[in-house]
């Protein structure tokens, strides 16, 4: 299935929904690509229009510098998501696609555009820092980082050329993701639905929680079997979750 480009290279409609009420602005995992949400096209189409973003640096923009912090990545990505606004938006984000959604909504609100809902999953909240530092070591770590969050497919942790093409991305959205501090400021006005395995080693039941600190308005909080890349095996009941959260 062929992808079409909206405005610019950043957005990717997989499945187009040319009638559905909201689109939903998908921003990738560390080391993730647009194309990690065709699934999640598949399941929500028609009810949502699904557009994935594409970061700079990977697949059919690798010749483009890396972004390498999450402001650097949502202040990117605002201009292509406002051009998207002809109807009501919606954000989600997994892992450190949450943090860029965060920052992406706080940029919006700023802006006078409040989307209808803000969707994370796989991350605690921006307020609950850890010390992490996967990205300062070797290639060895890195790959035992991904073998054990169960992310990425294992033949091609099997399969050396490939492996050497994607540890640039990986460490490249590694560090923005472990560097990244959040900025106090005034909390949403975004509702916040958040998701989140319940064996996921890199967000706690109450790092997740947390996030009720950054709305003003309704919260959600779900738990879902799994670890952090729950929602392969969960994505029938997340894809409800988030037509129901949407009014879809």
């Amino acid at each position: 299935m062929t992808a079409s480009v909206t405005n610019d290279l950043w957005a990717r409609r997989y499945q187009p929904a040319p009638d559905a009420a909201v689109r939903l602005i998908c921003f990738p995992h560390a080391g993730g690509a647009a194309t990690a949400y065709l699934p999640f096209a598949q399941a929500l189409s028609p009810q949502l229009d699904v557009v994935a973003m594409q970061y700079p640096g990977r697949q059919d923009r690798r010749s483009e510098p890396f972004l390498t912090t999450i402001a650097a990545m949502a202040d990117a990505a605002l201009e292509p998501v406002l051009a998207l606004a002809d109807r009501p938006l919606a954000l989600f984000g997994h892992s450190m696609g949450a943090s860029v959604a965060f920052e992406v909504a706080r940029r919006m609100e700023a802006q006078g555009s409040v989307p209808r809902a803000l969707i994370v999953s796989g991350r605690r909240a921006p307020s609950r820092h850890r010390d992490e530092s996967v990205h300062t070591k070797g290639d060895n770590a890195l790959i035992a980082e991904m073998k054990a969050l169960s992310g990425t497919d294992t033949k091609v942790l099997a399969d050396d050329e490939i492996l050497r093409m994607i540890l640039p991305v990986v460490r490249n959205d590694y560090r923005a993701a472990e560097t990244y501090r959040w900025q106090p400021g005034d909390p949403l006005s975004t509702p916040i639905h958040v998701h989140f395995g319940q064996d996921d080693p890199k967000v706690s039941a109450e790092e997740a929680q947390a996030w009720r600190e950054h709305t003003t308005t309704e919260f959600t909080i779900t738990s879902h079997p799994g670890g952090h890349f729950y929602l392969n095996n969960e994505l029938p009941r997340l894809a409800q979750a988030i037509t129901a959260a949407l009014g879809a």
